[in-house]
């Protein structure tokens, strides 16, 4: 005889739960045992534990850290606009007095405190002229050095060489300048007379109230001032150069693009901005300088007529020659004016420079 089917109880066997005649659906989650939502038991940072907001405590350290930057930033906008305060309330009494056109004469006589007669046109005309004329020669040449130690020399050449480079900014000011004047000068006047010879036509190579001759002019001016630009343009293009992304790099050599292209597509796009601006922060450099162009320049009494084989000064050359034999306010001051154009000038193109940057960085 066959034993009966047992229809009561469920077997032995499956869910224990059903083991025990209760009902399938009740889980886990029923006894509070839900791995997805936190318990109040977690401990804090577990990571079912909820999260504890953030920012609410402040460390000492982050609020001294933070008091010094913004005291660091606020100082350097204080001293910035003390300077230019100072150096407009100096020139002002000696601009009152002024009895030429300040903007437009090429005067500059202040021997006579009563009749003051002084304008900033040539000193500009001259700082603008050697500066541009030192930057165009210093631009290529620090593109290539910075292109050359990034993507062409080995790791054991470049970076001496980029030592070598960065030594020329530890240069004074005034080894340049006895350098061009004794050793570059007489080397390079064959170009200088060649150059006057057959463009003398050009108004850049005319004769000039100097001559080629000579080498105390705007020539070989500029050139010394370009030796002393090529740190500073090859310096900050190199860094730009070395942070191109190395993925844009592989994908145009992995679609058999050769060094150059590789360097027209990727390197020079994304390092474009940081170029420019490195030559513009070098041409705020040329404007200010002073010893070495004193010490090259020779004054003239003919007028500057723009040639490169001119003489003259520019506004830093001439306060540095003549200040120091100044005795009464009225004609300091007369050199405090021109010190404040140059600070505006300088101020405009370091500004120039941030905007430029501010542009080549893509928007996200």
């Amino acid at each position: 005889m066959s034993d009966p089917i047992a229809t009561g109880n469920p077997a032995a066997t499956g869910d224990p739960g059903e083991r025990a005649g209760s009902p399938a659906s009740t889980s886990a989650t029923e006894a509070g045992i839900n791995s997805g939502a936190p318990s109040s038991h977690s401990p804090p940072g577990s990571p079912g534990s909820p999260e504890v907001p953030r920012g609410s405590v402040v460390q000492r350290g982050d609020r001294i850290f933070a008091g010094f930057a913004t005291g660091s930033g606020a100082l350097i906008v204080v001293l910035i606009g003390a300077i230019g305060l100072f150096l407009l309330l100096q020139a002002i009494p000696s601009l009152l007095n002024d009895h030429a056109n300040f903007l437009t004469s090429r005067e500059f006589a202040t021997d006579d405190p009563n009749n003051l007669r002084f304008g900033i046109l040539e000193l500009l005309a001259v700082t603008v002229e050697v500066s541009v004329y030192a930057l165009v020669l210093a631009m290529p040449v620090g593109l290539g050095i910075a292109l050359f130690l990034t993507q062409y020399a080995p790791k054991r050449v470049a970076k001496p060489f980029a030592y070598l480079v960065d030594l020329l900014a530890a240069v004074p000011s005034i080894i340049f300048g006895l350098w061009g004047i004794l050793v570059l000068a007489p080397v390079i006047r064959p170009v200088a007379v060649w150059l006057n010879a057959h463009f003398g036509w050009i108004w850049l190579f005319a004769h000039g109230n100097v001559g080629p001759e000579l080498g105390s002019n705007l020539f070989i001016a500029g050139i010394v001032l370009a030796a002393m630009l090529l740190p500073i343009i090859t310096a900050i293009t190199r860094e730009v150069f070395e942070r191109t992304p190395t993925a844009q790099i592989e994908g145009a050599l992995a679609l058999g693009a050769t060094k150059w292209e590789v360097i027209q597509t990727t390197v020079l796009p994304f390092g474009r901005a940081g170029y420019v601006s490195a030559s513009m922060l070098g041409l705020g450099r040329a404007l200010g300088e002073t010893i070495a162009l004193t010490v090259i320049l020779s004054a003239s009494n003919q007028a500057f007529m723009g040639s490169l084989f001119d003489g003259g000064a520019t506004f830093a050359s001439k306060i540095a020659l003549s200040f120091a034999e100044l005795n009464n306010a009225l004609s300091a001051g007369a050199y405090i004016a021109a010190g404040l154009v140059l600070f505006i000038l300088t101020f405009a193109v370091n500004a120039a420079a941030r905007w430029i940057v501010s542009r080549g960085v893509p928007q996200s």
